[in-house]
Order: structure tokens, then sequence, then C-alpha cells
């Protein structure tokens, strides 16, 4: 391989680097913010050097190299599993296929975010007083991933998200208090959604179903939940298949932006 081959090149190789920085750049949007963003840099460098060997004619370090890629296709399977599984949710997702959707997820060339209309100090105070209250809750926040597969005729809304409006629907004798919400920007979309539930052993047995049904969603989609607790009043924040105990209100003002913005 001479590095003259580099030179000429047809439309073909550059339909062929656009769709791999294409197909790159959104493997990174899919795991910015969690731990696989280590491992998928790390994946990336492996392959440079690999590549920058074989150029190089170092026969040896490319072969080993080229093995450790091809075996480590099949264990990236299983690392990436949660990742893979959002990435063919979202294709999947009922609203992908409109054409206004379409433009916004591959609109590679803008990296700016929409920016969120959550009205976050309406979501924050609720929450502290819910939680006050010992009142039990379970907040779902949309992102980019489509929560349309969760939703159906009996539990679409379109209401404003105002002061008090969340105590109202999660009072324990309110019609609406079962299951989850769903937020999108300032607007409740949902209501008594019914949640996948998380699989893991490993969840403290403190934790009720909400807890579970949290960690189910957010190990699917990109989603952020808010879960108070009925027992201890204690808020809980999940996101990517994680979750965190909330210390201050401050605190997790600051974390929902980030994660918002992301």
């Amino acid at each position: 391989m001479n590095i003259t081959d580099f030179i000429n090149f047809s439309f073909i190789d550059v339909i062929d680097i656009i769709l791999v920085a294409l197909l790159l750049f959104y493997l990174y949007r899919l795991v910015r913010g969690t731990v696989a963003i280590n491992i998928f840099i790390g994946i990336v460098i492996i392959y440079l050097i690999w590549k920058l060997t074989a150029l190089l004619n170092m026969d040896v370090l490319s072969n080993l190299l080229g093995k450790f890629i091809s075996v480590g296709f099949f264990a990236l399977i299983v690392v990436f599993q949660q990742e893979i599984r959002k990435f063919l949710l979202l294709l999947g997702s009922t609203n992908f296929t409109n054409k206004r959707n379409v433009v916004r997820y591959f609109r590679f060339l803008s990296q700016t975010q929409e920016e969120s209309n959550l009205n976050l100090k309406i979501l924050i105070n609720s929450c502290d007083e819910m939680a006050k209250t010992k009142m039990g809750a379970i907040i779902v926040l949309q992102k980019n991933n489509s929560l349309d597969f969760t939703l159906n005729e009996s539990n679409y809304s379109k209401i404003q998200l105002t002061p008090q409006v969340l105590e109202s629907i999660f009072f324990k004798n309110s019609p609406l208090h079962d299951g989850a919400i769903v937020i999108k920007n300032n607007i409740i979309i949902a209501t008594r959604v019914i949640l996948p539930v998380s699989d893991k052993s490993n969840i403290p047995s403190r934790y009720g179903l909400r807890h579970r049904a949290a960690l189910g969603i957010t190990e699917k989609t990109d989603a952020l939940v808010l879960v108070i607790s009925e027992q201890t009043g204690k808020i809980v924040y999940f996101k990517n298949g994680s979750f965190y105990s909330i210390d201050s209100l401050e605190a997790l003002k600051k974390s929902i932006t980030q994660d918002l913005s992301n």
C-alpha cells in the first residue's frame, strides 16, 4: 500500500468517508455522557493505530491488532448491549420516519441540541413538596429518543407544567396518580404510563416497582427519570441505566440542566 494511493480517490470514496464520519458521530452522540464513551474512544484509538501500522508495513503489530479487532467485535456486542438497544429502539420508534424527525436526527453538520423549555424551578419545587409529604411519584423527562412505544390513546395528554400540577396528578386519590408521567419540554404529554421494568438483580431491596420502572426506561432510552418514594420521601435520579440519590435540590437542578443539554 503506497501513500500516494490516498491522493487518487473517487466520488464513491468521498461518500464512503462521509458515511463513516456520520456513523462515528452518531455513535459518539449515543454513548456521550456514559461509561461506554471511554471504551468507544479506546476502540477508535486502537483502530487508528492498526491502520497506521498497516500503512507503515509494520506486519507483526498490524496482524496482532487486526486479530484483536476481529475477535473483539463479538465482545463489543456485549459491552455496548444497552447502547445498541437504544439505537435500534430509536430506528424502530413510530415517529422516527416522520420527515421532520429524520432531518433532526441526521442533521449531523449541526451539533447543537434543541434548547429545552422545561421550567426546572416548577419541577424542582414540586418534587420538593411531594418529597416532604411522602407523595409517591415517577416523572420521565423525554430527550431525543421517542417514548411512543410506552404510549397509547388512553394515556395521551397535553397539560402545561404549572405550580402544583404535579402534586395534583400524583395525589393519592387522583385518577391519574397510577403509573408515570412523561414531560417533553414544558408539557406533560402522557399520564398513567406503564414503563418497562428492569430485570437487574443488583437493585437495592429498599427500591420498589417505581424505581425498577425508572431504571428500565433509562436502560432502553436516553430519558431522565425522577422517582419520589412513598415510604421515605427520598428523591432518586435515574439516567443511562444508573441511579443517583439526591443530596440537595441545587445538585438535582444542576444535574438535570447538564443532562438535558447533552
